[in-house]
């Protein structure tokens, strides 16, 4: 469901009077007047501004960090840029200097609208604003005027109409600093083609998922994983379109990155699944504390592999791999359908190889092989995932299919997981002198559920071969 809009913008003329909005009991008081000296800083080639983020320091409320999904504030102090605040933005500044690139003065009028209890209605923020641009060869200045309206919406219907009769026009403009600098921090782009417009999106989310690991976001070192991911695969696969010297390169580093992500991320899958195998045994067939025994291990475990995340995400090696990624992106050059083709069916052709690999085998080299399986699956789908923009239905069912494969061996996976950390909280437990009974009882349940995968993956499997997909495809 859409919220209720509450808030619009408007440009208005510099010479241009602020209707009267009160009547049918509705007081507009006086308005109170303040000024705001604002700061903004970038990079020299407005890296921040590129990605959507601002940076400014405020005279009256401190330092202020906005991006899609964030707005932190941080205190003044007496130091030029407080250090929490470049650590924060480091994904995007790959450690440039940050300076100030614009400066703006705004006289603001507030004008507040109130029943007759005295009840705020609206606010009307009345903005006379002189920019001064920083970041060119030359000094810039500007001055315009804006209003910002906050009130409920039906009112807001109504001060709309009244705004619009003083010659109130919509702000093209989402926010003062772009409106100051325009075009300047456009920048250079690469190739919009398919496979670009792939791996940029793949950075993009990394280094949002970078800025919320810094913040302290719930699931980002699995969003973290998961970008770098995503590009080392498709990387992977279409390094003839990218260029393999280069491609091998930024893998290698990424492969680097996500085994450094990797034990964090598996501690919290690994402890979120035993706790929730741990809720469905029945309380009698529980015994001791094994939930404090758990919560005890895993955050002895978790706190020492956030360290090592947080280390290889401080390191020069990462703003050196992020860096690389940007160049590439900015040098691409675009690839057409037929040469999108050929990646993709050599990928599909590994995944049969190493589904056929894995016939005949049981215990531990299953287990391998159908972890083989899965980790070529999920390249298979992501392969898709990058070009399916350009081709039809069929590569839709296909990777649909592949998807289904992938997830169930995924499942198959974590068994394999628990099962080993439960061995070694029943040798942990036993030496502690605790009834390890019920790490016996969910061991034998994850048996049943391995085998109950094994099962279910094998028809996947063949609804996965005899499936619709392009001719092209064909293995």
């Amino acid at each position: 469901m859409r919220s209720a809009e509450t808030g619009r913008k408007y440009e208005l003329s510099l010479k241009a009077w602020v209707p009267q909005l009160a009547g049918k009991g509705i007081t507009q008081e006086a308005p109170a007047e303040r000024t705001l000296e604002t700061v903004y800083y970038d990079t020299k080639d407005f890296r921040l501004t590129r990605a959507g983020i601002t940076l400014r320091r405020s005279s009256d409320t401190g330092w202020w960090l906005r991006s899609p999904g964030h707005e932190l504030q941080f205190p003044l102090d007496n130091s030029a840029m407080p250090a929490p605040v470049v650590k924060l933005v480091r994904a995007y500044t790959l450690d440039r200097k940050l300076h100030p690139v614009a400066q703006l003065r705004t006289d603001r009028f507030t004008h507040r609208l109130s029943d007759a209890s005295g009840r705020t209605l609206a606010t009307l923020a009345d903005d006379h604003v002189t920019g001064e641009f920083l970041g060119g060869q030359a000094v810039r200045l500007d001055r315009w005027r804006e209003l910002d309206v906050e009130a409920g919406p039906e009112l807001l219907d109504r001060l709309d109409r009244a705004l619009r009769k003083r010659g109130a026009e919509n702000a093209w403009w989402p926010s003062k600093l772009q409106r100051l600098i325009g075009d300047t921090a456009v920048g250079k782009r690469g190739s919009n083609e398919v496979l670009a417009a792939y791996l940029r999106e793949q950075f993009e989310r990394l280094r949002r998922a970078d800025l919320g690991f810094r913040v302290g976001e719930d699931d980002s070192v699995h969003q973290l994983r998961v970008a770098a991911r995503k590009l080392r695969s498709a990387l992977q696969t279409f390094k003839p379109l990218v260029g393999k010297k280069k491609a091998n390169a930024i893998a290698a580093e990424l492969k680097w990155l996500g085994s450094e992500l990797a034990p964090a991320r598996d501690t919290e899958v690994s402890q979120a699944r035993l706790e929730s195998c741990l809720d469905e045994v029945p309380p009698e067939l529980v015994f001791g504390p094994l939930r404090q025994y758990l919560t005890r291990d895993f955050a002895r475990t978790s706190q020492t592999e956030l360290a090592r995340a947080t280390e290889a995400l401080s390191s020069t090696r990462y703003v050196t791999l992020l860096g690389s990624i940007a160049a590439l992106l900015d040098t691409m050059r675009p690839a057409g359908k037929k040469a999108l083709r050929k990646p993709l069916r050599k990928t599909a052709r590994k995944l049969s190889r190493a589904t056929a690999a894995a016939e005949g085998l049981s215990g531990t080299e299953l287990e391998k092989a159908l972890h083989n399986v899965r980790k070529k699956a999920k390249r298979a789908r992501y392969a898709a995932d990058a070009v399916r923009p350009v081709f039809g239905k069929k590569l839709r069912t296909w990777r649909k299919h592949v998807k289904a494969v992938q997830q169930t061996l995924g499942k198959h996976q974590d068994t394999v997981v628990d099962r080993a950390a439960l061995r070694h909280f029943a040798i942990d437990g036993f030496s502690e002198n605790q009834n390890t009974f019920t790490f016996g009882l969910l061991y034998g349940r994850d048996e049943a559920a391995a085998k109950m995968l094994q099962d279910r993956f094998a028809d996947e499997w063949r609804t996965l071969s005899k499936g619709a997909r392009p001719a092209w495809l064909k293995t």
